[in-house]
Parts: C-alpha cells; structure tokens; sequence
C-alpha cells in the first residue's frame, strides 16, 4: 500500500496551493463624484443562474466597498483578454490626480455610465444587493463577499480570457 502524504498546514504549503488556484483578472469600474473609480481584481465568481449574479471578494479598506454601501450601487466588471496583460500596470494602483489609468484608453459608456474597456472580452453592469451588518459580519476576514445582479452585458471578440496564477495564495 502507498504511503500517505504527511497532511500539512504551514503558511508556505496552503500559500502555494492557494496560489495555484486560477482564476480571471478584471477590470471594476463605477463613477463617484463625477469621477471614474477602478480597482483591478481576480477574486469573482458566478454566484447565480435566476439573476445572473457574481460574487467578488472586496478588501475592507476598498474605495469600492464604501461605494457599493450607497442605494441602486451600479458597477462594471470589464474581463480583460489574454492579449490586455499591459494594462494590469496600468490598473493595479489606484487612479491620483497624477495618475489617471484610463488616460489614453478609448473607453465607452455602460448605461450607469460607468467605463467599458475596449479589446475586452465582455462587460457586465452589475446592481449591488443591498449590503448590510449581516453581510459585513459574514466577511472573510479582510475581505466582504459583494454580490451584483447582472443587469446588462456585453461581450467583444476578443480571444480567450486572462487567466492567472499567484505564487502566493496569502498575499497579492
């Protein structure tokens, strides 16, 4: 009989292997204050059939999280091709008055106004439900499970999605 792996939890064994679990990498846009708002993310899911609806997981100290708080909350999930791994620069920090991610992107318009990426492979408008301290209580530690009802989409002809893989599953 073969030998059992020896089970084991050190930080660096569950790091790895929560590393290797792939996922998409995505492009989150909502306008505040007459300003465009973004945050790169890949910790999103589908989270229903009937709504549509994803799940994204949402650091606490977030911009985003304090927006998504506010009524009728509408976000765009843009999914970036394989071909758009340029821009991951671009939108891994937030937007300053110096640095504007969007700058020299011919974005379009999703009805809540918020910014559609071109070159993607599709974008979805999202309605938050409604957050509350249930939901908040529920996190996961640093992080919030958001959910948006899909309320309109596109798709682009782009290629295949960018997929990705961290050589840590503890930290970005």
């Amino acid at each position: 009989m073969p030998d059992s792996p020896t089970p084991t939890t050190t930080s660096e064994s569950v790091g790895t292997l929560l590393g290797r679990i792939p996922s998409g990498l995505f492009i989150v846009t909502w306008r505040e204050d007459d300003a465009d708002r973004t945050m790169l993310t890949s910790w999103l899911m589908q989270a229903g059939f009937e709504p549509p609806a994803i799940s994204v997981a949402v650091g606490r100290d977030r911009q985003f999280l304090k927006a998504a708080g506010g009524r009728e909350f509408r976000f765009v999930v843009n999914l970036l091709a394989d071909s758009q791994r340029s821009l991951l620069g671009r939108f891994g920090k937030p937007a300053t008055d110096e640095h504007d991610p969007f700058a020299g992107l011919a974005i379009s318009r999703s009805p809540c106004g918020a910014a559609i990426l071109p070159e993607t492979v599709g974008w979805m408008e999202c309605l938050v439900r409604p957050l509350s301290e249930a939901t908040e209580a529920s996190s996961l530690g640093d992080h919030v499970i958001v959910i948006g009802d899909i309320t309109v989409a596109g798709t682009n002809t782009a290629g295949g999605p960018l997929v990705h893989l961290r050589k840590s599953g503890l930290h970005y």
